[in-house]
């Protein structure tokens, strides 16, 4: 290599790379919202956390995520995944789209629990279809229970794009348990 060739070269990489971007995050105290769980049915509880009575839990900063409507056994949430979410070639990583599917399958399945029932994810299965893309505008997700047992749940989990183009879908099955009272 040439004298010229390596003082052209940046000090750092990170010179290199241009100006560091940074996000905020704001939430609230989880432990004060987990004591609200079992107090409620799972739908009243749900529908309370959409209507603003109480706060999102803390993931919800991170990746975007809003409810928009919640039913018995129907739930869809809306994310506006930002560069942060990207992987190494400029699509949103296959994680965003799993946590954004993890939380829809979920609670699809606490809309259904009676009032001192929570749930767990025991297995979840993702099928990625296409990319999503920067610009591609929010996502958009529903969560469908196919069966809620006393024990054990099933639901399944569909993710579009602003285009309404399925971007990737999941099944899961999720364990039924007592919640602990405060």
């Amino acid at each position: 290599m040439s004298e010229t060739q390596q003082t052209d070269a940046p000090t750092s990489a990170h010179e290199a790379w241009g100006e560091p971007r940074t996000r905020e995050l704001t939430w609230y105290d989880p432990m004060q919202l987990a004591a609200q769980a079992p107090l409620t049915s799972g739908v009243e509880f749900l529908r309370r956390m959409r209507d603003g009575v109480i706060p999102p839990p803390p993931i919800a900063a991170h990746f975007g995520l809003d409810i928009d409507v919640v039913e018995e056994g129907l739930v869809t949430f809306r994310c506006s995944p930002d560069e942060s979410g990207y992987n190494p070639i400029g699509t949103i990583h296959g994680g965003v789209l799993c946590t954004l599917l993890d939380t829809v399958c979920g609670c699809a399945m606490q809309s259904v629990l009676p009032q001192g029932k929570g749930y767990t994810s025991v297995e979840i299965k993702v099928s990625y279809v296409k990319a999503a893309r920067r610009g591609g505008g929010p996502l958009t997700a529903e969560g469908t229970v196919v069966k809620a047992g006393s024990r054990v749940g099933f639901t399944e989990g569909v993710v579009r794009d602003a285009t309404g183009a399925v971007v990737a879908t999941a099944s899961s099955t999720l364990l039924v348990f007592d919640l602990p009272v405060a």
